[in-house]
Parts: C-alpha cells; structure tokens; sequence
C-alpha cells in the first residue's frame, strides 16, 4: 500500500460504492430513467367521461342517478343505499372484506369501487352484468343486499314520491310512464359513468414527463419486467379481461369459483374480471373474497400465483410507489350527497330491522 496515496484510496471506495449501488438508483439520482416504452404501448389515460351509445348522458339523467345513488329507499329496510357499500367519499370502497346488507347478512365477495367502473368491459367479478346499468339492477333485489322483494316493489316506493315523479319525467321526456325498474337502471348508470378519477399516471401517459418521479417510473419497470402489464392494462389499468386467479401456483381458497358459478363451464373455474388497479392503495381489503389486508401482500401474491416469481421486498416496494401514481382525486363536487325526495304516507317506512 505504500505506493497508493490516501486520495487514490478515496477515489478507489467511491468508485466501489457506485459499482454497488443499484442501476435504478443512479438512474433515478440523476433524473434520467426512462420507463419501459413497449410496455407503456399498452396503457391509455382515462377518457374524461365513459359514455355509452345505449344511454346517452343529460344533466337531467345524471342529477337523477345521483339522488337514487344515495336514496336508501330502494332497500326494504329502507336503510341500505348504493352508497353504503360504494360510499363515494372513500374511494368508492368500504375498508372492509364484505359488506353488510339486509338484516345484516354478510356478502361473499368484496364490493369493488364504482370509480372508473363504468368503462370496464363486465360487470361484478364473474362479469354476469355487461354494464353498469345492468349491475345496478342486481343489488336492490337481491336478498343479502337490498333486499327489495322485487323490481315492482322498488318503483312502487319511487311512484309515491310526487318529486321523483317529476324528476323522472324530466330525465325521460319522451316516455309515456317514465319510472320504470330499467329508466332507474340508467339513471344510476349516467351518474357513474362520470365517476372518474384522472391521476398524475394519465398526465405522464399524455407526455409530461414530469408528472412521475423517477421512483415511480422506476417502479412501472419493476411491474413491467415481472409480466403484470398483461392482464393490468389499458386506460383502466385492469377491467378489460378475464383471468383464471392461480395460473401457475393454484390458489389456495377455491370456494368461490367465479366465472364458472355462472356458465358452468369447466375453463371457467377459478376465473374472475380483472380488477382495475386505479386508486389500488386506497380500495383494500383486495381480491374476490377481500381476503388479503394490504397492498404489499397482494403484490407479492400475484407474484407468485400468476407469474411464477417471488418478489424481493425491494421490487415489492417500487411496484407498490408506482401504483400510488394511480391513485386519482376524488371529484367532491360532483358526488356531493343532494337532497332527497321527500317521502308520503304510502312510502315504505325504514324498517327496525
């Protein structure tokens, strides 16, 4: 060592240290990652709202969609809205693995946010509604949730409310008997088809650089190289597919069967809709049956179930500070509880139960 000066040692440790320190992190202290391009090819930002040709989009219908969507008159105990399971002011989700619904019975899988939905491609994870009108004809019938006895007995609670009259007849001019099961089916879907949630992941899509920090970008290159971009894509990031949940490692709770409980067919064992990962930090409990708690976890568990990899907690860690680029403003205005019609002698009183 006699023939190495102590500014050489110097120089020696500091290149050592950089030869150690991670690609992503040098790339990322100087500002210049560059995300993975051909993986990005697969992702679209969000359209600013998700219309649909079979249900054009009026103000009238959507200030209409918004008083049912919060009206908790549609249930037979009159105390369960589409809010209580899909409350707007928490991300469209309840912090919880099911919901509680009529007599407080429990469901048997985890109620997904409403924001975004509406551009899915189905509805509910087997996909047994193709839109978001349809889907909400199904929970205020249904007997665990809602509970109302049937599709008469719902318009007959709205019939009695002289306002809702009104309403109706503004959303749906043309219709001789406007207030019908399937014109309150449109009218709650008009309402979330405007339920968006734009976040600084659409602003990079569109070209500002900027928008990411070079962590995130970091990150959707950890996600990309793991193979998850082939079932999350598009503007959704998720909600254009059906997926078997246990490609390679099978999973482990198969109660619930998913598509198959609906075709009955044997391919569909164990396939569910992709679910979007749009505001996925904020949506837990995750999967079907909400079984896992955190986002951490989840990541980890699509890992290793569908792509066959165990994740370090480093990769694990820059998927996770990516998704949070995912997640959107929730827009207060527009889902602003309204006033509700008032209700008569002949509307349906809540119930004690």
């Amino acid at each position: 060592m006699s023939g190495i000066n102590s500014r050489q040692v110097r120089w020696f440790v500091l290149l050592l240290t950089l030869v150690l320190i991670p690609v992503t992190y040098l790339l990322s202290a100087s500002g210049k990652v560059q995300v993975n391009a051909e993986a990005l090819k697969l992702f679209a930002p969000l359209p600013a709202v998700m219309s649909s040709p079979d249900n054009p989009l009026t103000d009238a219908k959507v200030t209409l969609g918004r008083i049912l969507y919060y009206d908790p008159r549609l249930s037979a105990s009159q105390k369960i809205s589409c809010n209580t399971c899909h409350p707007l002011d928490a991300y469209g989700a309840e912090s919880k693995p099911v919901s509680t619904g009529h007599k407080n019975q429990k469901g048997n899988r985890n109620a997904p946010t409403v924001y975004n939905a509406a551009g899915h491609f189905v509805q509910f994870w087997d996909g047994r509604a193709p839109t978001v009108e349809e889907q909400a004809k199904g929970p205020i019938t249904n007997p665990v949730e809602m509970a109302m006895p049937s599709n008469a007995a719902a318009v007959q609670a709205i019939k009695s409310m002289p306002d809702y009259v009104a309403l109706f007849q503004t959303a749906f001019p043309k219709d001789k008997d406007p207030i019908t099961y399937n014109n309150m089916a449109l009218a709650i879907g008009a309402f979330e088809r405007e339920l968006v949630t734009p976040s600084r992941w659409d602003a990079f899509i569109e070209g500002d650089q900027s928008a990411l920090t070079d962590a995130e970008k970091s990150g959707f290159n950890t996600f990309a190289a793991t193979g998850c971009q082939w079932c999350h894509y598009g503007p959704y990031v998720g909600g254009a597919s059906y997926q078997k949940l246990g490609v390679v490692k099978p999973w482990l709770d198969q109660t619930d069967q998913g598509l198959y409980q609906v075709t009955k067919d044997e391919n569909d064992k164990m396939v569910f809709k992709v679910p979007s990962l749009r505001n996925i930090r904020k949506t837990g409990p995750y999967f079907h049956d909400g079984s896992v708690a955190t986002l951490d976890q989840a990541i980890r568990n699509m890992a290793v179930h569908q792509r066959g990899v165990t994740l370090t907690d480093a990769q694990v860690k820059s998927i996770e500070i990516w998704m949070d680029s995912l997640t959107g403003q929730v827009p207060m205005s527009y889902i602003k509880p309204p006033e509700l019609p008032k209700s008569t002698s002949q509307t349906p009183h809540p119930s004690s139960e």
